[in-house]
């Protein structure tokens, strides 16, 4: 019976498992092959923009969608499916709407440009519901975007010229070089935008699963594009004289309308896919200090990695509608995404390799040849792109600059606040110097005091006690770290040590979030720090901790907490309390959005009934928990950060300016932000880097 029971239940779970990936696949095609997907619209006609033109023969048309259907076949198919993708870590819209001109020839241009700007509005202001509202919303439209340009694509193979197959030979590539020289190497630059999107296929991962991207790739999306550029491409070689019009002169006239309708729909659509990964990367790099704190708003329970970021959503909106406005050309638009794409994609050819050699362990030769192989293929993209740098290419270039600057300006500063804190420690000789009572009134109640450092008490403490000498009977130095790991097991979230003898009842805890995650709820947070304390005490008593020296305190030996049985149990009390809102949930995420805060049960505790407790033990928890009943103070430094006098003009721009004005415009620590005023004691002090 136990054997079917477990037979049964492995059956379910697979059969979930599938359903879990199916729905993903369907989610995906929504979020992340929109902009991929929508390529068909403008690829033709940004690739014979310049000066290459078709001839009586087909052999322009048949090159180009020679190097359309490699560079599709081994970028997103090769490189990113089966190779980039197994390294997990455990814009246009206006181009779809500017088709109506081919029925309605009087329309202004200007009017296009607005109705472009008004999708891009409605498309952002949709980002606030989610990932998940937002997949199941625009999957059907991609997914009949698919099938429609498929269809016609078929239907256009058949109906003019069926050996358009022929291009599949690597050999039309060629040709076409060698005919058209340096109008032909020019026009990959056009050509590169039959991959737009690609890159979205990794940076979205945290959104979704590696199985279900790829399967909605292979089984849908690489198909159905495939058959889109040979029916373009063939309703081409019958006319010629249709290039910059070409995708919607190939739909039949019966379906126009229809294709039209769906084709505007999926533009608004394309845009998702960069929204998106903007998001997660943001987010990953803000884990990371290299990149100013943003309020990140978790949409999902259960998929971590989608999230919603609202400042970096009206910045990109704007962003967008500015290059709308401003260039008011789908080629120069497609000159300025081209670059972008291909560098993006380059950068991670070169850091894939370093994947290959460090990561997954394999020799050198196979990371050289991924890098040889993929690279070389991208450098020449990159070569064609450079050229249309001056129509629009230099719009990447100018905000890649841009953003590299914010992050290396923050990235610098943060480290060296960081540096000064670790060079400007308390002396563990002076604190056990000082006796228990650390040379000041002790006062009932804990203390958390909130820094950046590990080990070592920080300046902020010795600044306090020097100008108010009282401090809480219980000292913790909460250190809240992102490490460069996605996600950290509950068990071993929580290092706790202790800073001095048990007598000084100074504590360390360092609470460790992946760089895919933000702090959990934190109503509770002192009642698991007082439980995990507890534990270590515990833990600390059972393993006869030896007695540590001067040495052995100054670099604070924390250690993970490993479950034992604890003696301290939290009692629900039936009264309520006001509790603010807990820092991953957002005023969007509540009923009532004018409802800051909830309301929660208070927690006290109480010993477990246990003869064999030692006295030394129950004194030291006896005196947590009154600390805690006596309540808890938030200390938090209010630092300022400036060069020294001796620095350069270029350093003192640098922190004075730059990096003074990102740390006032940016959000505040993440603790700060669910710490009740009345519990919070900030410490001014001015660093001198």
């Amino acid at each position: 019976m136990d054997a079917e029971a477990s037979g049964s239940a492995t059956k379910r779970s697979e059969v979930s498992s599938r359903k879990n990936v199916l729905t993903l696949a369907y989610q995906s095609l929504g979020i992340v092959y929109g902009d991929l997907s929508t390529s068909p619209l403008y690829v033709y006609k940004s690739t014979f923009s310049g000066k290459l033109k078709l001839h009586e023969n087909d052999d322009e048309i048949l090159g180009v969608l020679s190097f359309i259907f490699w560079t599709f076949t081994l970028i997103p198919l090769f490189k990113y499916i089966f190779i980039v993708l197994t390294a997990d870590d455990n814009g246009e819209v206006l181009s779809a709407v500017s088709g109506v001109n081919i029925k309605i020839h009087n329309l202004h241009e200007n009017c296009i440009v607005a109705i472009a700007c008004v999708i891009l509005m409605g498309l952002f202001a949709l980002q606030h519901y989610g990932t998940e509202r937002v997949a199941f919303l625009f999957a059907p439209i991609v997914i009949t975007w698919l099938i429609c340009i498929s269809g016609v694509g078929i239907y256009n193979i058949i109906h003019w010229n069926p050996k358009i197959f022929r291009a599949i030979s690597p050999y039309y590539m060629y040709k076409l070089l060698k005919k058209t020289g340096m109008e032909g190497w020019v026009s990959l630059g056009g050509v590169v935008l039959c991959i737009t999107g690609a890159e979205t296929m990794f940076a979205d991962l945290g959104h979704f699963s590696q199985l279900s991207i790829k399967m909605a790739f292979t089984g849908l999306v690489y198909p159905c594009l495939i058959l889109a550029y040979m029916g373009e491409a063939a309703f081409l070689s019958k006319h010629k004289w249709d290039l910059q019009r070409s995708f919607y002169k190939a739909i039949p006239e019966a379906v126009f309308w229809p294709v039209f309708v769906v084709a505007t729909l999926a533009s608004v659509v394309a845009s998702q896919a960069v929204i998106s990964a903007t998001f997660s990367i943001i987010s990953q790099s803000s884990a990371l200090s290299c990149f100013p704190r943003v309020k990140i708003v978790h949409t999902s329970n259960q998929i971590y990695g989608r999230i919603y970021i609202p400042e970096v959503n009206w910045i990109l909106m704007c962003l967008c509608l500015a290059v709308t406005i401003g260039f008011r050309d789908t080629n120069k638009i497609g000159h300025a995404c081209g670059l972008a794409v291909i560098t993006v994609m380059f950068v991670t050819t070169c850091l894939m390799s370093l994947v290959i050699i460090i990561v997954w362990k394999k020799n050198i030769l196979t990371a050289l040849s991924f890098l040889i192989v993929f690279g070389s293929i991208e450098l020449l993209y990159i070569s064609a792109c450079l050229y249309k740098v001056p129509e629009g290419g230099w719009v990447p270039v100018v905000l890649s600059l841009t953003f590299m600057a914010i992050m290396y300006i923050w990235h610098y500063g943060t480290l060296k606040k960081y540096e000064f804190d670790s060079q400007n420690k308390v002396s563990m000789r002076r604190i056990l110097s000082s006796g228990p009572s650390l040379g000041m009134v002790r006062v009932p109640g804990i203390g958390l005091i909130y820094t950046d450092l590990v080990t070592g008490i920080p300046a902020i403490f010795g600044h306090f006690v020097t100008n108010l000498p009282a401090f809480h009977k219980v000292l913790v130095f909460v250190c809240i770290k992102s490490v460069q790991v996605p996600y950290v097991p509950s068990e071993e979230r929580y290092l706790i040590g202790r800073i001095g003898p048990k007598e000084y009842r100074m504590f360390r805890c360092i609470v460790r979030y992946g760089y895919k995650e933000v702090l959990q709820d934190n109503y509770d947070f002192e009642n698991q720090l007082i439980v995990k304390i507890s534990e270590f005490i515990q833990m600390d008593f059972e393993e006869n901790c030896i007695e540590y020296d001067t040495d052995t305190y100054e670099n604070d030996m924390v250690r993970v907490v490993r479950p034992v049985e604890s003696v301290i149990k939290m009692i629900l009390s039936d009264q309520e309390e006001n509790s603010i809102l807990s820092l991953h949930k957002s005023p969007e995420s509540l009923p009532n959005e004018n409802a800051l805060t909830v309301r929660k049960k208070q927690v006290k505790f109480d010993f477990r009934k246990s003869p064999k407790l030692d006295c030394t033990i129950r004194k030291e928890l006896m005196d947590l928990i009154e600390a805690k009943e006596a309540g808890a103070a938030y200390i938090l430094g209010h630092s300022q950060v400036k060069a020294k006098n001796s620095s350069s003009i270029l350093k003192k721009f640098v922190i004075d300016v730059a990096y003074s004005f990102l740390r006032k415009n940016c959000r505040g620590p993440n603790v700060a932000l669910s710490i009740p005023h009345i519990s919070l004691i900030e410490v001014g002090m001015i660093y001198y880097i």
